[in-house]
């Protein structure tokens, strides 16, 4: 049987706040696939496209900015919708992230009820 929730990537390297959100949004009625990198994100991307890709600026393997420039010039990847998860509220790292291909950006610690809107 096919699972018709609506389905969620989240590069997150830190295991607490990965865990946070995605029981955030499994309450939300969402199926939430983690990883730890954003290498393990593009190459799982190429397996299975997901509804909306959320993207920390800040992981281990590649930077986040490099990830999302990544997944908005490939034509598979570009149409999904990424928002950022990120501590750097820098109004520089903000415009960044958009010129890179973000579609939202939201800055941790947050309120998790922003998640429903």
């Amino acid at each position: 049987m096919r699972d018709e929730r609506p389905y969620l990537m989240l590069a997150e390297e830190d295991d607490l706040l990965a865990e946070i959100i995605s029981f955030r949004l499994e309450l939300l009625g969402y199926r939430v696939e983690r990883m730890k990198g954003g290498q393990e994100l593009l190459e799982q991307t190429r397996r299975d496209l997901p509804d909306l890709i959320i993207v920390d600026l800040f992981l281990p393997d590649i930077s986040g900015f490099d990830l999302i420039n990544q997944l908005s010039s490939e034509p598979q990847t570009d149409p999904v919708p990424i928002l950022v998860f990120s501590t750097d509220s820098e109004l520089e790292s903000v415009e960044k992230a958009y010129a890179a291909g973000a579609d939202d950006f939201l800055v941790v610690p947050f309120d998790p009820t922003v998640m429903e809107s």
